[in-house]
């Protein structure tokens, strides 16, 4: 049977181990990440990797809806005269609607240019696009011409876009295959 001056010995240095692990735990829980969401009661806590994501998910929510917002601006524009080199408030080039509609909406890094748009868009898929992505018509020369994709109606991709001289701002179906998708949703 152990004497007491062994237990005493014993439970003093079991005291000190509870003391440095509660030391310990206390340490580690005040260095804590802390963009670290907390748990519901109901929930468990979600990784940092999770955070990220949510955070990114918030971000591209903000994007899509400035993308949102600089479509119903392209689209109040409507009607108005094409004329080379504009950007509006009241008449329009191509890359003058885009700049014009996606600068209004706070996308105040977009280019002017149509080529220089391209260079500056995250290039997407086909299958990807929404309402309010860009579509860059392509030639020989590179970027020629672009336009705010509207949807698909009755079977077709729409754009709506400045034209060409003698036309005003409209949305019609796409004439050709030549082109390719971009987007600001994640700018």
């Amino acid at each position: 049977m152990p004497t007491l001056p062994t237990i005493a010995r014993a439970s003093r240095r079991t005291g000190v181990r509870l003391i440095a692990s509660g030391a310990l735990a206390v340490g580690l829980l005040s260095t804590a990440p802390t963009h670290a969401r907390a748990a519901a009661p109901d929930r468990p806590a979600t990784s940092s990797a999770q955070a990220d994501r949510t955070d990114r998910h918030a971000a591209l929510g903000r994007s899509a809806r400035r993308v949102g917002s600089a479509m119903a601006i392209a689209a109040h524009q409507k009607g108005d005269p094409y004329r080379y080199g504009a950007a509006g408030p009241n008449a329009f080039d191509c890359s003058g609607l885009t700049y014009y509609a996606f600068h209004r909406a706070g996308f105040r890094h977009l280019p002017r240019t149509s080529s220089a748009q391209a260079h500056f868009a995250r290039h997407i898929k086909r299958s990807a696009m929404h309402r309010g992505d860009l579509i860059f018509f392509t030639g020989s020369g590179g970027v020629y011409h672009v336009g705010l994709y509207v949807g698909m109606v009755r079977g077709h991709r729409w754009v709506l876009h400045a034209p060409y001289s003698g036309t005003r701002v409209r949305a019609e179906p796409l004439w050709t295959d030549h082109w390719f998708a971009g987007t600001l949703r994640y700018r």
